[in-house]
């Protein structure tokens, strides 16, 4: 047993100095040039103009977004608005007051609709079809590459 480890060892030891001769032989000594910095513009030339910021910041536009009246102000019903409308939308009967079937409705629809033997259970076929399908994320329209002559 003491014969195994000690050339497990032995391997060991060998593997990393193999490892430290290769790596100290790969760098010999010799630098890498620098690439030159580039060249003054002449005087004189106009200076390229750089990137345009944008004018607003995240926050300014989402600002705006919920600032309906533009009065430089977010009241509370401007705040709450977007919930309001969801709110309203599950509100089938218009009551005021959100009951299970009413928030559940959209996924017991669904549910309904995939059951298709009205057994009240989803077999993996039935189920398969509830599935969520999600859109392609947008690509931007670019031109195609210029074709060049020989």
């Amino acid at each position: 047993m003491v014969r195994y480890l000690a050339g497990a060892a032995a391997v060991l030891l060998l593997a990393a100095a193999g490892i430290f001769w290769w790596s100290s032989s790969a760098d010999d000594g010799r630098a890498v040039a620098a690439a030159p910095p580039p060249a003054p513009a002449p005087v004189g030339a106009p200076l390229p103009q750089p990137p345009a910021a944008e004018a607003r910041t995240r926050e300014e536009r989402r600002f705006d977004r919920y600032d309906r009246d533009r009065d430089q102000a977010v009241t509370r019903a401007e705040y709450l608005a977007s919930r309001t409308k969801a709110f309203a939308r599950l509100d089938a009967d218009g009551d005021g007051r959100l009951t299970f079937e009413e928030w559940a409705k959209r996924t017991t629809d669904k549910f309904a609709s995939a059951d298709g033997d009205r057994d009240g259970r989803l077999d993996r076929a039935e189920f398969a079809t509830t599935r969520v399908v999600r859109r392609a994320a947008a690509r931007a329209d670019c031109p195609p590459p210029a074709e060049e002559s020989s």
